[in-house]
């Protein structure tokens, strides 16, 4: 991102070294700016422009460029230091204790806290159960337990039961090149088959069957009509959040088969939930996404729709403004989920996660009630269920 950040103000004909910007990446390391995009300004005005007629010019790149970057949780909750967050030991606590714990009481409540706890916070926390840390009971952090508290810093979820993730992760695409090595997916290849296809090979002309043979004074005459174009068209929506790491495998199979298949193929990426944006590339996200209503704008109603995730996340996600992991969200996902069934009423949603487990996590029943009950399990059963229910509109 620095470089080009370098290479901008070399276009703008500030005159800037790499030995200036070695300078910078050095500062960087050592922390001097921290996590706040007013003192990495100083810090890169002062490293990078060596003379003072220059500032004006510097000044006008630096604000184009991180324009809209800054972290959108700053202007929420402002910030957290490092060291808060950094884990010194691991809390074990009875199932007894456990439910000693009582929860904040809601999502508005619990940002409204820690957007206090901030204010108030001048040091590092551990094993507490108030303020932001670690190993604790508090809401806030990471490496402790609470029943319902915002996840910040920790590498991976233990107990799954934060209502927000504070996190930024990165994604690989899928494979869709992936060789079909099972006997159930090459069944659901045949599924995904038939369903592209609609329609065999040849079929029976039945109208034209009847004249002829009454043509031919009685004697059956059989006519057939030629195989029907492969006029499926389908828009494919793949979950990449941490909890599908488990499913890379079977749905790069399936991936893999809807590629191969479908003629009239487009793919989308999501993380967790369905909101303003989706994107085609794992590795650009940050830079290249895809609106939701051009989406909508650009596809007809005639193109079904497939939604491939696990659906386990934290209700928030689903319903309150602000509950994506990575930004903050102006609308929520069960509004956007909502347009689309209003646009692409032919839909299904496939999930991976065993369905004995269904019952147990409540954000899939809110998912399935969104798509009107039309969930299924990625298994060669699924497939075969989803696939009759694509004909039907919602």
């Amino acid at each position: 991102m620095l470089a080009e950040l370098f290479y901008k103000l070399r276009e703008f004909q500030v005159p800037v070294s790499v030995t200036e910007y070695l300078t910078l990446l050095s500062a960087m390391e050592k922390g001097i700016s921290g996590l706040n995009i007013d003192s990495f300004y100083f810090l890169a005005r002062s490293a990078l422009v060596k003379d003072e007629r220059f500032f004006d010019r510097f000044d006008i790149v630096f604000g184009n460029y991180f324009k809209g970057q800054e972290a959108l949780f700053e202007e929420v909750i402002g910030e957290i230091p490092l060291e808060w967050l950094q884990a010194q030991k691991q809390l074990n606590l009875s199932d007894e204790e456990k439910k000693q714990i009582e929860s904040m009481g809601g999502w508005d409540k619990l940002m409204e806290t820690l957007k206090k706890r901030l204010e108030e916070q001048k040091k590092a926390h551990r094993g507490g159960s108030k303020m932001i840390g670690t190993g604790g009971t508090s809401p806030f952090g990471a490496e402790g337990y609470n029943p319902e508290g915002i996840r910040i810093g920790q590498n991976k979820g233990r107990e799954g039961r934060a209502v927000k993730v504070w996190d930024k992760r990165q994604f690989r695409n899928l494979d869709d090149e992936v060789e079909l090595g099972t006997r159930n997916i090459k069944v659901a290849l045949r599924q995904l088959r038939r369903f592209a296809r609609e329609g065999s090979e040849e079929e029976l002309d039945i109208t034209d069957t009847i004249s002829s043979t009454a043509r031919n004074a009685g004697i059956l005459d059989v006519k057939m009509v030629p195989e029907r174009k492969n006029a499926a068209k389908v828009l494919l929506f793949l979950d990449v959040g941490g909890s599908m790491d488990p499913y890379v495998k079977i749905c790069e199979q399936l991936f893999s088969a809807a590629r191969s298949e479908f003629k009239h193929l487009e793919h989308f990426y999501f993380h967790n939930f369905l909101y303003e944006s989706v994107w085609k590339d794992n590795n650009m996200r940050a830079n290249v996404r895809l609106p939701t209503q051009q989406v909508m704008n650009t596809y007809g109603a005639d193109h079904k729709l497939v939604f491939v995730g696990d659906a386990t996340m934290s209700p928030y996600e689903i319903m309150a403004v602000g509950g994506s992991v990575e930004h903050w969200n102006e609308e929520a996902g069960a509004t956007w989920i909502a347009r689309l069934l209003a646009i692409f009423p032919y839909a299904v949603w496939l999930n991976p996660q065993p369905e004995q487990y269904w019952g147990n996590i409540p954000s899939i029943g809110m998912v399935k009630e969104l798509v009107t009950d039309r969930m299924f399990p990625l298994t060669v059963d699924g497939l075969e269920r989803a696939m009759k229910v694509l004909k039907t509109a919602v």
